[in-house]
């Protein structure tokens, strides 16, 4: 027989980035190695915890979590991630050549860049290669790298435009002279210039990636360039590299819009803060903070850390970490987030989060993590590129060797050759899907929408049925009293007696009793000693009489009248739970109370039935009555109610089935499972826990369903961007290639239609930067 001990799983493993990660089946299998019988994750309130099931002849308790950790500590001392910024990539295909580079260093494990966002995920074995190692090899290629996005100097930033548009002047100039003058040799040196700035940077990228054995679009201009030289058609070549640089530098100034559209959020979180100590104010940096220190955050600062407010009212806008359009009241309890702003009132905050763990400062780590995550058509692309740019090389080879020995003129073949690398050169191909996923993700992240990959955003567009848990989603997750039923005296009387005894209990339907009188403005004295009977009722003395508060089976069938009877079943079949409240002999009322659905549930299903979601189903573990009453209310299309978890997974199975593409929108800990086997998991209320961040595809960080049509609708259009950049980028090539191959193009419309459909699809891609 075994027995089984949950531990955290961040305690076991503190590095890992998420629960998909490498490291964390590694620690299974050692554990289950060493004699574990069985070694999983589960999920909890906290987190993630590591299940073991142990033989407990064999293991004591603490031997046990003594090799756990020391098993933890070996591979969190061996295998190292990182996910880091680089610096000085210009274009697709510089991604690729550090990935080349890397994944032949023996213990690299993973390598995945992206250039639009501008970072390199990493994983190594560090009993194989060690960091230093790694970085020598990317600076070898001329990048460099950093923990975190740095400013760029006016060089750096601008060094491509400059270059490019020196090239123009250089083309312009000796076109001019060729005009004005018959010597032949001024011309030539313009055009030369043009080649040397043109395409300086082109060359350095072109031999970055044949150092690594990448044919890339780079070797092909510069090939296409040489050759256009070598038949005497400099000023076609000058044009071709003047065209392809400001191309490229244009390309990379929208992409860094994209980009600074993500670190604009993470400039928000304030450099410093104001903490109170024995009643002074001293002001420290963010960095600095420690759990349970109280700053103080003054009308129009931004709160520099997570925490719960201690004293002061004020309405703060929690716009960049919950994409909320208006202002959130704040009061003693309540939780904030750093870089909110707040407004008109001084606020008393307790720190409960170093500013690393903030709110923002996850949120903004998993987005430039989800960059780095391909979408379906990002490897489909990849894919392509690799196969099409060596038959492209292949394909020009033939097209200058063959037609020769049948007679065709040297000079006219090789230049029409070079035309068609220039129109074969899949530029658009790569940057058009990148681009679309970076604004998709950021715009998103900026509407209060995490979507951690390109996947998930591709995905989500797609779905055609959602399903929703009730509690906490579909419902607010907490009863409040909906109906009101006086039998003696009048409503405060019947209000303020149930009062006085529920507040004397903790259990949620006390407290919405208490709720509810609060909120009508009533007060009362305090009830005698309770004695409660579980499951059914309370009672204590209250006002000299003693008062019971209860379900029909806590009074005796004989003392409550059959009119009374009828009323209580016709609120429990509409879903409601019903309290009996009774003042010595006299029966005062009946109090119904249910789980209300949120007042933006009907709206949001009808704005999903609106971007073409096809169905809407409710999964509960709740009883069918009180299922169905909540589905009417908000115009769901089906309900399961009554489900265990697993029975969960099952329907979103059937659904899967069914639909192909299905979403499943939960609070991401109880429905987890479900969550897992839908296309896209979807989590409430990213902002107010880590469990939800962790464990979805996607979360909402408002606690709020109207963001899930945002998210929805944005995916679609990320999704049609995507597809139209795919589209024009293959159509381009298309028409192109059989253009120049049989000559009615040559190098200059084919490079004016490559660059000019480059910048297109990314600005189609940016598009998404003003998604409403």
């Amino acid at each position: 027989m075994t027995k089984t001990l949950t531990l955290d799983l961040a305690l076991t493993l503190p590095d890992i980035p998420d629960e998909q990660d490498a490291c964390v089946c590694r620690l299974t299998q050692l554990l289950e190695a060493r004699g574990l019988a069985k070694a999983h994750l589960i999920r909890q309130e906290q987190g993630l915890s590591l299940c073991l099931h142990y033989d407990p002849k064999r293991f004591t308790v603490a031997q046990l979590r003594s090799l756990v950790k020391a098993s933890g500590a070996q591979i969190s001392a061996r295998y190292h991630h990182k996910s880091l910024h680089i610096v000085g990539m210009d274009c697709p295909t510089c991604a690729t050549v550090i990935e080349h580079a890397l994944a032949r260093m023996p213990g690299v494990l993973e390598a995945v860049v992206s250039y639009g966002a501008e970072r390199l995920r990493l994983e190594y074995d560090s009993q194989r290669v060690s960091y230093s190692q790694i970085v020598k090899r990317i600076e070898a290629l001329g990048y460099t790298l950093s923990d975190t996005a740095g400013e760029r100097g006016f060089w750096s930033r601008h060094a491509e435009l400059v270059l490019s548009l020196l090239s123009g002047v250089f083309l312009l100039c000796g076109w001019l002279f060729s005009v004005m003058t018959a010597n032949a040799w001024l011309p030539l040196v313009f055009y030369g210039g043009a080649y040397l700035a043109g395409g300086f940077n082109t060359l350095r990228d072109a031999w970055r990636g044949l150092r690594t054995g990448t044919f890339d679009i780079d070797t092909l201009m510069i090939v296409a360039a040489a050759g256009a030289a070598a038949v005497g058609a400099w000023a076609e070549g000058a044009l071709l590299l003047f065209l392809f640089s400001l191309g490229h530098a244009l390309e990379h100034r929208a992409m860094d819009r994209a980009r600074h559209a993500i670190e604009a959020l993470g400039k928000l979180a304030p450099k410093t803060a104001l903490v109170r100590r024995d009643g002074t104010e001293i002001e420290v940096p963010v960095q600095a903070l420690e759990r349970g220190q109280q700053v103080v955050v003054k009308p129009g600062q931004r709160i520099p850390a997570d925490g719960v407010v201690v004293t002061g009212l004020s309405a703060v806008d929690q716009s960049p970490v919950t994409g909320e359009s208006l202002p959130v009241d704040k009061q003693s309890g309540d939780k904030v987030f750093a870089g909110t702003l707040n407004g008109h009132g001084e606020l008393l905050v307790e720190v409960t989060k170093l500013s690393g763990e903030s709110t923002l400062a996850r949120m903004l780590e998993l987005v430039a993590e989800a960059e780095t995550q391909r979408s379906p058509t990002q490897q489909f692309t990849k894919r392509f590129e690799r196969v099409f740019v060596p038959v492209v090389l292949l394909g020009v080879g033939l097209l200058i060797l063959v037609p020769p020995l049948f007679g065709a003129d040297f000079s006219e073949v090789f230049y029409r050759a070079m035309a068609v690398l220039v129109a074969a050169s899949p530029c658009a191909l790569a940057i058009g899907t990148p681009a679309a996923v970076l604004s998709g993700v950021a715009r998103a992240a900026y509407l209060g929408v995490l979507i951690k990959g390109g996947v998930h955003l591709e995905n989500l567009g797609q779905v055609r049925a959602v399903a929703f848990d009730k509690t906490g989603t579909i419902t607010r997750g907490r009863p409040e009293v909906t109906e009101i039923v006086v039998l003696d005296g009048d409503e405060q009387q019947l209000l303020r007696t149930a009062a006085a005894l529920e507040s004397r209990s903790g259990h949620p339907l006390a407290q919405a009793v208490v709720q509810a009188a609060k909120a009508r403005g009533l007060e009362w004295e305090r009830a005698g000693e309770l004695e409660a009977t579980a499951g059914k009722g309370i009672r204590a003395v209250f006002a000299g009489e003693t008062v019971s508060i209860g379900n029909l089976a806590y009074f005796a069938a004989d003392a409550v009248p059959d009119a009374v009877v009828a009323e209580v079943r016709r609120l429990e079949e509409t879903g409601k739970t019903t309290m009996l409240v009774q003042s010595g002999q006299r029966l005062l009322g009946i109090l119904a109370l249910s789980d209300t659905p949120r007042p933006e549930a009907a709206a949001m299903l009808q704005r999903l039935s609106g971007l073409g979601i096809e169905k809407t189903l409710m999964l509960t573990g709740d009883n069918p009555t009180v299922g169905h009453a909540i589905a009417r209310a908000v115009g769901l299309d089906e309900v399961r109610a009554g489900l265990l978890p697993e029975q969960k997974v099952e329907a979103v199975a059937e659904l899967a089935a069914a639909y192909q593409q299905v979403a499943m929108v939960g609070d991401g800990v109880n429905d987890a499972p479900a969550m897992a086997r839908a296309t896209v998991g979807i989590a409430m209320g990213g902002a107010g826990t880590d469990v939800a961040l962790e464990t979805a595809d996607i979360a909402l960080m408002a606690d709020a369903l109207d963001k899930l049509p945002v998210a929805v609708g944005l995916s679609r259009a990320s999704r049609r961007i995507i597809q139209q950049n795919l589209w024009i980028s293959l159509g381009v090539i298309g028409l192109l290639v059989p253009a120049t191959f049989f000559g009615f193009a040559g190098i200059g419309p084919a490079v004016v239609v490559h660059e000019g459909s480059t910048l297109l699809v990314v600005f189609n891609a940016l598009r998404l930067l003003r998604y409403q």
